[in-house]
């Protein structure tokens, strides 16, 4: 998998998480969630997550795109 997919995977997990912890422990996790989510809309302009320097770190190489 390339970069792009480890990013959506990974952010719907913790969204999807958060919202089942909110549902079963405590609805605090419902931060986690809008935090998640407001990372998306900065990634959505600036074209940059934190995730990414994990990732690279990790060895995960970013799709080629040839135009």
């Amino acid at each position: 998998m390339h970069m792009e997919q480890w990013l959506r995977l990974i952010a719907g997990v913790i969204i999807l998480g958060s919202v089942l912890l909110a549902y079963y422990h405590s609805q605090s996790w419902l931060w986690l969630t809008g935090l998640m989510g407001a990372n998306l809309v900065q990634s959505g302009f600036t074209d940059w997550c934190p995730m990414m320097v994990v990732l690279r770190a990790a060895g995960v190489k970013e799709k080629n795109v040839k135009i």
